[in-house]
């Protein structure tokens, strides 16, 4: 795991889809060198509470860019895989499906994930919306045996434009993940003026 204070190697990450705030693939720098950056990683294509969260995000994005915040959610499946899950997103998304950036990162995978009572109630919730949205065939149900498992545990980092880490969660079952008021506030004690950080 990372910590507070932990620095980031520079890197370009390559999105799926959601590129600089349109739908599309492309670069995507780590650190940002004009932004922070909240690293999000999830779990599979299609996963129904990561979903459920995602969409959250998607409702306040204006907000969170305004923030100066850019988004970059990671996933452990293929490119080909996610593609079908989130065209829609406004934020950059990524496939790592041999799981390299989640052992970099240290983001772990446990039982626990589905276990602790306090994630049945977002469970239930984000099957039973992702049902009704196949059903009216707005949405894709998941693989039945998705790549790298059910057991994800979701991670939230914030990173400066030097790549320093100055947040960071790492959840305790599927849906312990910050909320965007909690992004927000956390974005705010760390402004950023556009230039600032790495070239």
């Amino acid at each position: 795991m990372l910590e507070p204070g932990s620095v980031v190697p520079a890197r370009r990450l390559t999105a799926v889809a959601g590129h600089a705030g349109h739908a599309g693939p492309g670069p995507v720098p780590l650190p940002d060198p004009g932004r922070l950056v909240h690293l999000q990683f999830r779990r599979f294509a299609g996963c129904p509470v990561c979903h459920l969260h995602l969409r959250s995000v998607a409702l306040r994005h204006a907000e969170i860019e305004a923030a100066g915040i850019r988004e970059v959610v990671l996933f452990h499946s293929t490119a080909a895989e996610l593609r079908p899950h989130v065209a829609g997103f406004p934020f950059a998304v990524i496939a790592d499906p041999e799981q390299r950036l989640y052992r970099e990162f240290g983001v772990e995978s446990s039982p626990r994930s589905l276990l602790d009572p306090r994630a049945w109630g977002p469970v239930l919730r984000a099957v039973a919306r992702s049902a009704v949205g196949a059903a009216r065939g707005r949405e894709r149900l998941p693989q039945p045996r998705p790549r790298g498992g059910r057991f994800g545990m979701p991670a939230d980092l914030l990173i400066g434009p030097d790549g320093r880490v100055l947040a960071a969660k790492y959840g305790e079952h599927v849906y312990d993940q910050w909320t965007v008021d909690e992004l927000l506030r956390l974005a705010s004690r760390y402004p950023v003026r556009a230039g600032e950080g790495a070239a």
